[in-house]
């Protein structure tokens, strides 16, 4: 943790040092694309896609889930997407997922979640889009990735403004061992690198 301290402190210097002016954040925020993916520490958007402060707007939840549209049970997730495709005026929505995700491999194996109750609640979200154990866990988040997409297209502001022109969704998903970013290519129904 002490590393982490001593970075932040520094940040400010560091920032100016590289010429990033901090003070123009401060009349407020246009990112260019809204980036949902796992909350797994070994994906780092801003790395992946060096994108400069103020250029993504994250959303990050365990295993990149995008829950159903539903105002009887608003969330954070579904709050933080309408945010940026109405509120922020977004066009660009990019589905990351990704290789060794627990969240997915855990849906795919069916594994025994009592110990984490609300984990367990979480990744129903998904089990319904997952094959089964037989089921490779690249694959099963391919899948996954695809049918969180699906979603998105089932929130009003986001098919509203599909249907308009405004906003493209992308599918991506990062091999954290390599490095490697492959995109969905809807007419070929494949995932390519990019």
């Amino acid at each position: 943790m002490h590393a982490f301290i001593e970075h932040a402190r520094s940040f400010p210097a560091r920032a100016a040092g590289s010429g990033e002016r901090l003070d123009r954040h401060a009349a407020g925020q246009a990112p260019l694309a809204l980036f949902i993916t796992c909350s797994d520490s070994r994906v780092v958007p801003a790395l992946i896609t060096g994108a400069r402060p103020g250029e993504l707007f994250e959303l990050r939840t365990a295993g990149g889930i995008v829950p159903r549209y539903d105002l009887d049970r608003p969330s954070g997730e579904v709050a933080t997407i309408e945010f940026a495709i109405e509120t922020l005026g977004i066009g660009d929505v990019v589905v990351c997922g990704h290789s060794h995700c627990a969240a997915v491999g855990a849906v795919v194996r069916r594994d025994d979640l009592a110990a984490v109750p609300a984990m367990g609640g979480w990744l129903a979200h998904a089990a319904d889009s997952l094959g089964d154990e037989r089921t490779d866990l690249g694959s099963a988040t391919k899948q996954h990735i695809l049918a969180q997409l699906d979603r998105l297209h089932a929130y009003p502001s986001v098919r509203r403004r599909i249907e308009e022109g405004d906003v493209r969704l992308h599918g991506w998903f990062y091999e954290v061992h390599t490095g490697m970013v492959f995109a969905h290519r809807p007419g070929h129904d494949t995932f390519l690198p990019l």
